[in-house]
């Protein structure tokens, strides 16, 4: 059934009733095919910051360390060897993959809206970006999407790890909808209708892993 709604990351004016379990109602956009949880189900930012406060990121886990080398191995291949300067959007309560970029000689910098809240280093540009588990998290995704793609100069690269969801028929059954800080599900179809909009590439790599690169203005 189609809503007298707006998508929150394409701004389609229709979305679709998509499915509801125990916990929340879940919109379709038919345009840009975002998954997301419906606006009035959201956790407020107290509740939301004390799910966070669980996570035990650990740098020194080897094992955390191999799951985020699922981004930064393709990532640092395509960067080159020359030191450049990145930001770890949503860096979260155990920067780690910080940790992985800088080993390769990157400089990197943090902002996480309750872990590394320096609003000040969203006012710089970046050669490249990393984010990892973060999208999922985006309540307003579209305003998150139009301040990496503003952070990233030209010919930079975004790195981002968040599970995708291609088929919604798997939808009602998925695991990764079950964490309620889980908000918005992108696919596919969703970052190809993003780069398509927007000038980009779009490489993806697995299941969960997608990397954008920016587009150098046309003189």
């Amino acid at each position: 059934m189609l809503m007298n709604s707006t998508c929150p990351l394409c701004s389609h004016p229709e979305i679709e009733d998509f499915h509801r379990d125990t916990l929340r109602s879940y919109r379709r956009c038919p345009q840009c095919a975002l998954i997301f949880a419906a606006r009035s189900d959201l956790l407020p930012p107290k509740a939301e910051k004390a799910r966070y406060d669980l996570h035990e990121n650990n740098p020194e886990d080897p094992g955390y360390r191999r799951f985020l080398r699922q981004l930064a191995d393709p990532l640092l291949a395509r960067l080159g060897t020359e030191p450049l300067k990145g930001l770890d959007y949503g860096s979260g309560p155990g920067p780690t993959l910080s940790l992985i970029m800088e080993e390769y000689g990157h400089k990197m910098t943090l902002y996480d809206p309750y872990f590394a809240p320096q609003t000040a280093v969203l006012d710089e540009r970046y050669d490249f970006i990393t984010s990892t588990e973060v999208f999922e998290h985006f309540y307003s995704p579209q305003d998150n999407w139009s301040l990496l793609l503003r952070l990233l100069r030209p010919d930079g690269w975004l790195g981002i790890m968040t599970e995708l969801i291609d088929n919604p028929e798997s939808f009602p059954h998925w695991h990764y909808k079950e964490d309620q800080t889980h908000v918005s599900f992108f696919s596919r179809r969703t970052f190809s209708f993003l780069a398509k909009r927007d000038r980009l590439s779009v490489e993806f790599i697995g299941d969960n892993i997608i990397l954008i690169r920016k587009s150098t203005p046309i003189a």
